[in-house]
């Protein structure tokens, strides 16, 4: 189920991506800073950005996934199943 954000998302640049994730980050921080100094009116806010910074950071793993060669996804699949092996 695909959400009406995450589909804005897909028309950004890379750059306009990152851009916008630092802009919820810093936005994120200084909620978070208010709420704790004199208290949101809607505390439901921190969780929707916390949301919308998910988003955004999967959108660009998604986008950094695309980008790998076949080799460097090959790579990727003996790093994940070493480190399951370990665990």
């Amino acid at each position: 189920m695909a959400n009406k954000k995450s589909l804005e998302y897909k028309d950004f640049s890379n750059d306009d991506l990152k851009n916008e994730l630092v802009n919820k980050e810093n936005e994120y921080k200084n909620l978070r800073f208010d709420h704790a100094v004199t208290g949101l009116e809607n505390p439901l806010q921190l969780r929707e950005l916390r949301k919308e910074i998910a988003r955004l950071n999967t959108e660009i793993r998604s986008r950094e996934m695309a980008e790998m060669s076949a080799e460097d996804l090959a790579n990727r699949s003996k790093i994940r199943r070493r480190r399951k092996a370990n665990k």
